[in-house]
């Protein structure tokens, strides 16, 4: 009879230790990509995302994420030009603030290899391990890897998504890959699984995996969810891009419920409020004060 390995619910990465079980990780996003799907370009020069990254921090996010190539379609980035993109804003962000977790989103393991080696403590890789290299870099670098469940190489055209049980795939590719990274050498306690919201998933998939999220924390690992401003939001509520701000803090909620810890979201004083709400509500930590009706001549 194989035992399962117990829940990890301590995060701990650099100098930063997180109590899981008390506290929601807010992940913001900072791409130096010109066709981002949400920014547009905004934070494409180096200093403003610099700024960017500063001023989420500011915001109270725990953790920024780089990235300097989009998963969706588009034209080819080298790997010298992610390279470009991504190292020297990991630079700038270390040095300015030693404290914040960086995350670098890519699928190339040259890129993380050259990130860790910058500063980052975190491969965001939505590919999965799809590179045969990433596993050892991560391990050979003493990082901690996301793996996220994804079909196929990204930025290309794909056909129609189709799964017999969404949840049960997804959570089956992410139980094998954990296991090729630990055969690589990478700890347990250094892995992060996402399902995936929305990448290579339609709008119905990536509603099941809401639903039934639970199923997917029961793997016992920390759980990322990915799902601010993505299509999936746009297309429940009919909003454009631009209008799901609601809708992103609605389905973050669902997500921390069901066992997400940590929340990759893009506008992060709201995110900060919804997870420390949501933290008060589950008693995974006490009200900041406590005022109303608590004292007798103040009653109301």
């Amino acid at each position: 009879m194989t035992i399962a390995p117990a829940p990890i619910t301590t995060l701990r990465i650099g100098g930063r230790e997180f109590d899981l079980t008390r506290r929601v990780i807010v992940m913001a996003v900072v791409n130096r990509t010109p066709d981002s799907f949400y920014d547009r370009g905004a934070t494409f020069a180096l200093d403003r995302a610099v700024e960017s990254a500063m001023r989420a921090a500011d915001l109270g996010a725990d953790w920024v994420d780089v990235g300097g190539v989009p998963f969706g379609r588009g034209p080819v980035v080298s790997t010298a030009e992610e390279i470009d993109r991504v190292v020297p804003l990991v630079d700038a962000i270390a040095g300015a603030r030693p404290g914040l977790v960086i995350s670098v989103d890519t699928n190339s393991a040259e890129v993380a290899a050259a990130a860790v080696a910058a500063g980052a403590g975190v491969i965001n890789d939505t590919s999965g391990l799809g590179d045969p290299h990433m596993a050892g870099v991560v391990a050979d670098g003493g990082a901690h890897v996301v793996i996220t469940h994804s079909v196929g190489p990204p930025r290309v055209e794909k056909p129609p998504a189709h799964y017999d049980d969404v949840v049960g795939e997804v959570r089956a590719f992410l139980v094998e890959r954990v296991a090729r990274a630990e055969a690589a050498g990478v700890p347990r306690e250094r892995i992060v699984v996402d399902p995936g919201h929305d990448l290579d998933k339609n709008t119905l998939h990536s509603l099941e995996l809401t639903r039934r999220l639970d199923e997917i924390a029961d793997i016992g690992l920390p759980l990322l969810a990915a799902v601010s401003n993505k299509d999936f939001i746009g297309e429940s509520i009919d909003r454009p891009q631009g209008q799901r701000l609601a809708g992103s803090l609605a389905a973050m909620t669902a997500c921390i419920l069901r066992g997400a810890r940590i929340v990759r979201m893009h506008d992060v004083a709201d995110a900060v409020d919804a997870a420390r709400m949501t933290e008060a509500i589950l008693g995974m930590r006490p009200p900041m004060r406590l005022e109303h009706n608590m004292h007798p001549t103040r009653n109301v």
